[in-house]
């Protein structure tokens, strides 16, 4: 379970990010966090994985207490998580292979358990045949697959996806998507962090809305009013069912 009691975000230079955001994400949800560039959803998401620290109130996530949490329980934290990063973070000169096995040695898990697991979530998404391929040698929507790979080898109890058709055309878009709701039917929360409204039209699942650092809407997707939204956003930020 993800919970965000009352919590506030300052960065050192007293630029405020987050102001008094309470939000429950419950075990196996799948949930969208969507609002224009700078609203707060990067902070939320570094929060998580406790890239940043909370400045005040109480964040649970899966069990930590990430408000009070030790420097040495972080990769611990860490290991319950999978994040799919927008830019992939790929390392260029390991295999397909090697870039999913990588995760799991960072962790300690023994050769035997590596071998076993890292062909089996390959099959998961689709690129068994890829195995030996270098990141150069893929398509975007490859490198977007062999990360997801990654971010679910270690067995996460969430998953959290950092605009994840952002670099792809619309029918690697809807391969991703569909991968998403089939890793959500596994038992794993899914958070995906968007700018893509048609993701939110195609696939109504709960949208939680940013503004300003503090949680403007939180609805199921089928009622969640885009018009609505974009013409409430300031300085024009949705153009073309996208936010900026």
């Amino acid at each position: 379970m993800i919970k965000f009691e009352n919590v506030s975000m300052i960065y050192s230079n007293g630029t405020p990010a987050l102001n008094d955001v309470s939000l429950q994400i419950n075990d196996g949800e799948f949930v969208f966090i969507v609002g224009h560039s700078g609203a707060g959803k990067t902070t939320l998401t570094r929060l998580l994985i406790c890239e940043e620290r909370v400045s005040a109130g109480r964040l649970e996530v899966n069990g930590f207490h990430l408000e009070k949490i030790r420097s040495w329980r972080i990769p611990k934290l860490r290991r319950t998580m999978g994040v799919v990063f927008q830019d992939f973070k790929l390392f260029d000169k390991m295999t397909v292979y090697e870039n999913v096995a990588f995760a799991m040695r960072v962790v300690g898990a023994k050769p035997k358990l590596i071998k076993k697991r890292v062909p089996f979530f390959l099959d998961i998404v689709g690129l068994s045949h890829k195995s030996d391929s270098f990141p150069t040698e893929l398509s975007g929507g490859e490198k977007q697959r062999v990360a997801f790979a990654r971010a679910l080898v270690n067995n996460p109890d969430t998953v959290i996806a950092d605009e994840p058709t952002g670099n792809v055309d619309i029918q690697m878009s809807e391969g991703i998507m569909e991968l998403l709701m089939k890793i959500n039917k596994l038992g794993k929360t899914v958070i995906v962090v968007t700018h893509d409204m048609s993701l939110i039209q195609a696939y109504k699942k709960r949208v939680v809305q940013i503004e300003n650092g503090k949680i403007v809407a939180d609805t199921n997707g089928a009622d969640f009013d885009i018009k609505s939204m974009m013409t409430s956003t300031e300085n024009g930020a949705f153009d073309g069912g996208e936010i900026r």
